[in-house]
């Protein structure tokens, strides 16, 4: 890979970085629950527009490879984030949340797999 490559990584990971704290802090101040809103809004909208931006990106637009790497994993990247869905699931059990763990993984998954496939179909709509 190029420079250039790394660097529109880094650009978009930036970007998406800065997003999703934003984002998160903006939900958590909002809703004051156990459940952890902020990730999961914010993994199931990366999700669905990952597969908006593939689709399109794919099948309907010519972008450089430096610009669809830089969205795609650079700002989607670092915007969605497993490891803290991850630890936020092991701190609900550890806290006694069985159900609302079980409920956030479940949620995750299958809303998120849901996301991939509305934002898959929105771009082949557009």
């Amino acid at each position: 890979m190029s420079m250039i490559t790394y660097l529109s990584v880094a650009i978009g990971g930036a970007l998406g970085a800065v997003a999703r704290y934003g984002l998160g802090i903006w939900i958590s101040n909002k809703w004051v629950h156990s459940f952890p809103l902020h990730t999961f809004l914010i993994n199931i909208l990366g999700a669905l527009t990952l597969g908006f931006l593939n689709t399109v990106l794919l099948d309907k637009l010519t972008l450089s490879p430096e610009i669809r790497i830089a969205l795609t994993v650079g700002f989607l990247g670092a915007f969605t984030t497993f490891s803290t869905f991850g630890y936020e699931v092991i701190t609900l059990i550890k806290d006694g949340n069985i159900i609302t763990a079980g409920a956030y993984t479940m949620l995750s998954i299958i809303i998120g797999f849901f996301g991939v496939f509305i934002g898959m179909s929105l771009a082949r709509f557009v």
